[in-house]
């Protein structure tokens, strides 16, 4: 059991360490009886090396939360020794498929002393350093086949279920594609529109040109890595009608 100044003191912790580290931090305290939120946590927490051995012998009973407003995490628990300080670890984004991250080293925890200004100082040129590194390289990863777009031009890229995704890289394009159907993952920060509703989708490709045309912004519609030359969005051809049925992904 953790008793209350335990608890206090984590969460006191963590306050002034987010305060402390670069960009905007909030942080959040999990309490011993969130427990499905405890175990969804543990799952996600991106180390095989100090963290990992610690949470092997001593399941989580508690966490801090530190979240950036780019959806950054990282997650302060006990040390469970004889040591002053906490332990801290990176926490994976939860909404990218399992191949996005191979290859890619995890950016594991480290030990901190009971000082949070100092840590702050360690967190920022360690840790911190090691886990945008490996964020940007599993983004990276996410966006598979898809070319990412340029101010003037939205490369829109069909996907094996059917829907197509596009990484626009201007407010605007934005707009128009949110405005026809376009949903963001907030974790790649991709844009998708469902194939479910071909008749839709096509309606909505067909709608799209012109509208970003009148921006002065192209589009170009391509199968994933560039096996068909592209063509323009506005005369995208006629997709059949009908349901279509999603696929099935298994992590």
């Amino acid at each position: 059991m953790h008793d209350h100044h335990t608890s206090e003191r984590l969460a006191s912790y963590a306050d002034v360490l987010a305060g402390e580290l670069p960009d905007s931090w909030t942080s959040s305290h999990l309490p011993e009886d969130a427990k499905d939120d405890l175990a969804e946590l543990a799952d996600r927490i991106w180390d095989l090396d100090l963290v990992a051995a610690s949470l092997a012998e001593h399941p989580l009973q508690q966490a801090a939360i530190l979240s950036r407003q780019d959806g950054a995490q990282l997650v302060l628990l006990d040390r469970n020794d004889e040591r002053d300080g906490f332990l801290i670890a990176a926490v994976a984004p939860h909404a990218l498929p399992d191949e996005a991250f191979r290859g890619v080293p995890e950016p594991n925890g480290i030990a901190l002393a009971d000082d949070p200004f100092l840590s702050a100082e360690q967190v920022t040129g360690d840790l911190l350093a090691r886990y945008d590194a490996a964020l940007a390289q599993v983004r990276h990863n996410a966006l598979g086949g898809i070319q990412p777009s340029q101010p003037d031009r939205v490369v829109l890229t069909w996907q094996p279920d059917g829907s197509i995704a596009t990484a626009p890289a201007d407010d605007r394009a934005t707009a128009v594609l949110m405005a026809h159907g376009f949903v963001q993952d907030p974790q790649s920060g991709i844009y998708r529109l469902s194939g479910d509703d071909t008749q839709a989708q096509a309606r909505a490709l067909r709608e799209i040109g012109p509208r970003l045309d009148a921006l002065g912004i192209g589009t170009a519609l391509q199968h994933p890595a560039g096996r068909t030359a592209p063509t323009t969005a506005a005369s995208v051809p006629p997709v059949p009608a009908g349901p279509r049925t999603p696929t099935t992904r298994s992590r």
